[in-house]
């Protein structure tokens, strides 16, 4: 590849796919034909000892995961909800013991690489298959490959940054304020969003994880527990999310190892722009360039601690579950001023 092509060790967007017969905008690739890191590779031990050099400085720290409820407050595609088992050991032993039941996918979590695969060409990130994923190996064993053991091993550790766009919304003059329900498909543009960060004041570097609070965990805790129960259940779900062009994109691929949000699905959901060709920002972030994608961040109190102290940036450590061949997990995730 031309040395012209690089930017900060990484392809131009314009230059993806990097194979010609592969889909669209991918990178695969990049860091080898069995790499299961995709843009975490972007979190080196360079940028990992610069973040915490610069961001941790009053060991303030937030938990960035929801609670693990029986309720299902935040359970929605119909998953199953959380459900604990408390056991009580009997005589003369005086402990408890417990088993924890739940969708890896029913709260806050990291989307894995195995989750959602290019739709037309049925792959996942590096040309991986349904096949590849469900047979078993020459053992007997179930496969591995892209599951979120990857992730485990190094966590997603690195420099943190909140585009608080709820907080920034309510700023706004009512009479400038857009329309926008974070409970309806409305769009969060990257124009909002470069905005946001200049009125906070936040510096952007290469390889931050990135993190948008859309107002969607306030607006479901908030609602009328009737209508938030139909909203839940509803087969055909819609809510807020970024815009799914190609101008979000580039931002993404040039800034970010990694996405989150406190809504379901990062992008608006179900709209798709003719722009992206009808490939939803699932399959180009997760399948495409490897980027985990985390939903249903607990990001509310921090955005308070952020706004009084005026800093948007932060430390971010970040440990899934080391589950083999596993789907998704929950962040197990804090924050650290």
């Amino acid at each position: 590849m031309a040395e012209s092509t690089i930017s900060r060790g990484i392809p131009q967007f314009d230059d993806l796919p990097l194979g010609k017969d592969d889909p669209p905008y991918s990178a695969w690739g990049l860091y080898g034909k069995d790499d299961e890191l995709g843009t975490l590779n972007r979190l080196t031990d360079a940028v990992v000892v610069a973040a915490a050099r610069s961001e941790i400085r009053t060991g303030k720290r937030f938990c960035l995961d929801l609670p693990m409820e029986p309720t299902g407050n935040m359970t929605f595609f119909n998953r199953r909800k959380f459900h604990q088992e408390i056991i009580r050991e009997a005589p003369p032993v005086c402990c408890n013991d417990e088993i924890w039941t739940f969708n890896s996918q029913g709260g806050s979590q990291w989307d894995g690489l195995r989750h959602f695969a290019y739709q037309r060409e049925a792959k996942f990130y590096n040309g991986i298959t349904q096949d590849d994923i469900h047979n078993l190996d020459a053992d007997g064993q179930r496969t591995t490959q892209n599951g979120i053991q990857a992730m485990a091993d190094g966590g997603v550790v690195g420099r943190g940054v909140l585009l608080d766009y709820h907080g920034w919304r309510q700023k706004q003059p009512q009479d400038k304020r857009k329309e926008f329900d974070p409970l309806k498909p409305h769009v969060i543009t990257l124009d909002e969003l470069l905005q946001v960060a200049r009125d906070q004041g936040t510096e952007i570097r290469f390889g931050d994880i990135l993190f948008v609070r859309t107002g969607f965990t306030l607006a479901i805790q908030d609602g009328d527990p009737t209508a938030m129960d139909a909203f839940r259940a509803h087969n055909d779900p819609s809510w807020c999310g970024v815009e799914q062009t190609p101008a979000m994109l580039r931002w993404i691929w040039d800034n970010f190892s990694a996405v989150a949000g406190d809504h379901p699905t990062f992008e608006v959901w179900p709209a798709l722009p003719p722009a992206l060709d009808h490939y939803r920002m699932h399959e180009i972030l997760l399948s495409g360039w490897g980027m985990p994608i985390g939903e249903l961040f607990a990001l509310d109190a921090m955005a308070e601690h952020c706004a009084a102290t005026g800093r948007y940036s932060f430390f971010v450590t970040s440990e899934p579950c080391n589950v083999p061949g596993g789907i998704a997990s929950p962040p197990n995730i804090l924050a650290i001023f």
